[in-house]
Order: C-alpha cells, then structure tokens, then sequence
C-alpha cells in the first residue's frame, strides 16, 4: 500500500482495512490514538479560526498598527438536547496590542458587534468561522466565564478564564 492508499483508507475510517486495523488494537492503544486524533482535530479547528481572524484582519482599513489579537466571548444555546455554553461567532474585541482587554460591555473600549449589527455580525461570522468555533465547543467545552484568545502573530487560539481579562 503506498502513501496515497493509506491517507485515502484512513480518510474513511469504516473502511474494512482501516476497521480491521482498529479492531487488532489493545484498549489502551485505542485510547492513546483516540486522544491524538482529538488534539490533532483540535489544534486543526483552531488553526482555521486564527486563519479566519487573520483574514477579517487583514481585510480592515489600515489606521494604525495591524491587530494583535481577537477574543470571542461564550453565549448560552438552548436545543431540544438542553442548554450549552458554546464560543460566540460575534468577535467581541479586535486589539492593536498586547493588553487583555476588559471585556465587559460598559468598560470594552475595543471594538464590540453586538447581534443585532447584522451586516457587520454576518461579514464577521462567515461560516468557516461558525464552524470552527462550534467544533472547539464540542471538543473542549467552554465555561461561561472563558474566553477564546486568538494571538495572530503566533498562530495561537487557546482558551483563558474570564476573570483573567480584567
């Protein structure tokens, strides 16, 4: 089997060669793999929303330094299924500096979309991002109190407590 058979049989992990291979492993080494395809999957989810930001960035008029990083707060989604704490598609904060900035609504002094600007919310949350951040909340579920930092000078997006950003 050459490279491009295996990445096409691992693509399909219900194929009979890929599920017989799986069925051959010990409990622990099914555990240990599964733990990597999730940080894999994770880290794959997170590089899109830091290339998604980095885009909306850079797409923005040039009146000064070029953002440093983006921040998206939680919100509270209810379905047939209960209620969840997911990642808000809304950026809450684009800075132009290293600074946390308080993200409470009546101190925020960075840029705020709010719902209700739909034009600017729909330009923001473009699909790839939506995505994204609903698989990071499926992935590792946020806390009401977190917020999801996006540095883009280092290509993070990792996950700080709320409290943290005062």
């Amino acid at each position: 089997m050459n490279t491009e058979e295996l990445a096409a049989s691992l693509a399909a992990p219900t194929a009979p060669t890929v599920r017989d291979a799986l069925r051959s492993l010990t409990p622990t080494a099914l555990d240990a793999l599964t733990v990597e395809v999730m940080e894999a999957t994770e880290d794959a989810w997170r590089q899109v929303v830091v290339s998604r930001v980095a885009a909306f960035a850079a797409s923005q008029p040039r009146g000064g330094r070029a953002p440093v990083a983006a921040y998206f707060t939680t919100v509270e989604r209810v379905s047939t299924d209960g209620m969840s704490i997911e990642w808000n598609p809304f950026m809450a904060a684009l800075t132009t500096n290293e600074d946390i900035p308080d993200l409470r609504n009546t101190r925020t002094t960075v840029r705020i979309v709010r719902p209700p600007e739909t034009a600017l919310a729909q330009e923001i949350a473009d699909p790839e991002l939506v995505t994204a951040l609903d698989r990071l909340a499926l992935l590792d579920p946020p806390n009401h109190e977190d917020v999801l930092r996006v540095h883009l000078p280092t290509r993070r997006a990792y996950r700080i407590g709320f409290r943290a950003a005062h």
